[in-house]
């Protein structure tokens, strides 16, 4: 039994820049189509899909005003050895938010499948396929300004992984009442003329559905910011604005990034969500106005 390539294959999905071939869309992606089981290593399976049209979107031409990563966990990850043997871990995958594409989740999954049957000689050879392929594919044939990080945990360290919510001051705790569910960010304002503070505020009313199925997507966010108070009675109604919202994660993250910049101007902002898996994956977006470390990709109770 031979080992599988320590090097990526080509996509079939993939459009170097510059090339004239049309950009990957939402609508091409596997989503909500039936795909085939495969089984043996295949890194055509991944499905970029470009962040400029959605930024231009919510009024980011060019450089966004934001550093962060979108922080994924595959809890279903498997292989086997040079013996036959399934081996299995859990990923740890940071995608960097400069990056010029996302990649499709299904698509992630189903890349992910193609390891199951595909033998590795170590376990650092699979994290660094995963690598190669990842980083190639959100960079689009471009040069890899940062590369994907990749990080295995074997069954032995899996009683090491926590559980643990976001902190801060719970916005759910307010009694409101709430009648827009898509995104409304006249509903953001703030306290003219107060001192400024440094707070952290959460939720766990995030919900929007996917850009392509229209199925939910289930989420809590961590906003923290520094300047005017922001009105937490309107803050929590916009986010529960997204309830019939159709984005990806990453998108809506970047969505109530921009809203909030734009409209409450704080001096700092961050904003961190963490949505429930599904098929083996949940994806994490974290954007912040100023270089700060990546918060631990530690799971919430739900996820």
């Amino acid at each position: 039994m031979s080992a599988a390539p320590g090097r990526s294959q080509a996509s079939s999905h993939r459009s170097p820049q510059g090339e004239g071939t049309p950009a990957n869309t939402p609508a091409q992606s596997p989503l909500g189509k039936p795909a085939p089981y495969v089984d043996q290593y295949d890194a055509s399976l991944l499905f970029p899909i470009p962040r400029a049209a959605k930024r231009l979107e919510i009024g980011v031409p060019g450089a966004p005003p934001f550093f962060g990563a979108d922080l994924w966990t595959a809890f279903e990850l498997s292989w086997l050895n040079l013996r036959g043997k399934p081996q299995l871990a859990i990923a740890h995958i940071t995608v960097p938010c400069e990056s010029t594409h996302i990649i499709e989740s299904k698509s992630f999954k189903l890349y992910l499948n193609s390891f199951n049957h595909t033998p590795f000689a170590t376990a650092d050879a699979v994290r660094d396929t995963l690598r190669a392929d990842l980083s190639a594919a959100v960079w689009q044939g471009g040069p890899v300004q940062s590369s994907v990080g990749v990080r295995l945990l074997g069954p032995e360290l899996f009683d090491r992984e926590p559980v643990h919510e976001l902190d801060g001051l719970n916005l759910d705790r307010l009694d409101i009442e709430c009648s827009r569910y898509t995104p409304a960010p006249e509903l953001l304002r703030t306290a003219v003329g107060e001192a400024p503070v440094s707070e952290v505020l959460v939720s766990r009313l995030l919900k929007s559905n996917c850009l392509v199925t229209g199925q939910p997507d289930w989420g809590s966010v961590q906003i923290a910011y520094s300047g005017a108070p922001i009105d937490q009675e309107g803050l929590l109604q916009y986010l529960v604005s997204f309830r019939n919202h159709n984005e990806f994660h990453e998108q809506c993250v970047e969505r109530i990034f921009t809203d909030l910049w734009t409209r409450c101007r704080p001096v700092k902002l961050t904003v961190y969500a963490r949505y429930t898996r599904r098929g083996g994956l949940d994806i994490n977006p974290f954007r912040t106005s100023h270089p700060r470390a990546l918060p631990p990709n530690v799971r919430m109770a739900r996820q």
